[in-house]
């Protein structure tokens, strides 16, 4: 199984470009940044995890900048957005920036997306709530054929675009991974439905097992299983790779500089015992 770390990059913080060159160099194998392109001073949307918004949430940097610059400064990490909220972003736009980190990495892009909670949040974007799970579905379907077919056109109640043409193409073929984030039901479906992987949150291993025997149950493909905020504990580490995760994506709390290399020494000295 392998490690990557997930994380908040902000910008009072540990800069990209150290944080990409640190976890390389200690023998991680990702980055996976979260998105929320901007918190609505609204509070209406309660925090999925209880009690009060964590302030993190209020300055992350675009997580395809990021990985822009990280992948301009590594050479073996996969760079993944953890998760990219799509239902908020133009699938033209998304598909030509997702193709072009995938090619200036040498094809080390993953694309992980969904839906989102804060739905103040998405009705800034022009995006309906109720409708935010078809919308997903379509943008998604609609960057896979912008990514693959030359030219490309999709039509759909939301997404509706003619014929035309879109570079680069991803390295990576047909496409970039894609990874769906959630945890319900519409998620299980979301994955069978367009031959994803599944990132989890750090969720009970129990509703894990739930989730993955659905998803297994309906699929025609092998399901890419991977985190976002993995806690260190080599016992819940083992537990997922018992079900069958190839990655664990594990938290690293947004820091400044020093304080995140010491995290990142301890945490590669976890997985090394945990490798024995």
């Amino acid at each position: 199984m392998k490690f990557g770390i997930s994380t908040f990059v902000n910008d009072d913080t540990i800069d990209t470009v150290s944080l990409a060159r640190a976890i390389e160099e200690r023998g991680f194998d990702a980055l996976a940044v979260a998105e929320h392109t901007h918190i609505p001073a609204s509070r209406e949307s309660a925090y999925p995890m209880g009690g009060e918004l964590p302030s993190i949430y209020y300055r992350t940097l675009d997580p395809f900048v990021t990985l822009a610059a990280a992948a301009a400064v590594t050479s073996s990490i996969e760079l993944i957005t953890g998760i990219a909220l799509l239902i908020q972003r133009d699938p033209i736009i998304t598909a030509k920036e997702a193709a072009s980190i995938d090619l200036i990495s040498g094809g080390r892009f993953v694309f992980g997306v969904g839906a989102g909670w804060n739905l103040e949040e998405m009705r800034h974007h022009g995006t309906d709530p109720k409708t935010r799970g078809a919308l997903l579905d379509e943008r998604i379907e609609a960057v896979k054929a912008l990514w693959t077919d030359e030219p490309a056109e999709y039509h759909g109640k939301y997404v509706d675009f003619d014929s035309s043409y879109l570079r680069p193409k991803p390295v990576q073929k047909p496409h970039p991974t894609i990874l769906i984030g959630g945890d319900s039901d519409a998620t299980v479906k979301r994955v069978i439905r367009h031959q994803a992987g599944w990132m989890s949150n750090p969720l009970p291993i129990e509703r894990l097992t739930k989730r993955i025997d659905q998803m297994r149950e309906g699929a025609s493909h092998d399901i890419p299983l991977t985190t976002f905020g993995t806690p260190i504990d080599p016992d819940y580490w083992r537990a997922h790779e018992d079900l069958g995760y190839g990655q664990v994506n594990l938290l690293l709390p947004t820091k400044p500089l020093d304080k995140s290399l010491r995290l990142l020494d301890e945490y590669a000295e976890k997985v090394a015992a945990y490798r024995g």
